[in-house]
């Protein structure tokens, strides 16, 4: 019969310290992709790097996003101060977005993450019906 040997106390929580450590998530990271890496976020950010950006052209330009899913994005990147809105005196009331400081900080990450998806992602092709 084998005996377990008492570790060293501080090798023991050492190594233990270091396995926790390699299988917990970065909080940081966490927290990042809780907003980022909901539908619709990585496309309304892109077209906000571009400049400010009326309501309808941000419809427009995303593809497939209805209007309130488009609301309530904008809200909740407003809402995270990466996203600054604006209402334009009308006649026709006109309301656009910009990103804030913050939010424009996230540009060069965007553009690694379109980089690595055109080397790493392999277009969606259609089926045909």
């Amino acid at each position: 019969m084998r005996m377990n040997r008492p570790m060293h106390p501080t090798h023991g929580s050492a190594a233990r310290q270091d396995a926790v450590s390699r299988t917990q998530v970065d909080e940081g990271i966490t927290r990042v992709f809780q907003l980022l890496g909901k539908r619709w976020t990585g496309p309304i950010m892109s077209v906000l790097i571009t400049g400010p950006t009326y309501f309808a052209d941000l419809r427009r330009a995303i593809p497939g996003i209805s209007e309130r899913m488009l609301s309530n994005r904008l809200t909740e990147l407003a809402a995270t101060e990466l996203v600054v809105r604006t209402v334009d005196n009308g006649p026709p009331l006109r309301v656009s977005y910009q990103l804030t400081q913050a939010g424009a900080a996230l540009e060069p990450a965007l553009e690694e993450l379109a980089k690595w998806a055109r080397t790493h992602l392999p277009e969606r092709r259609r089926v045909p019906r």
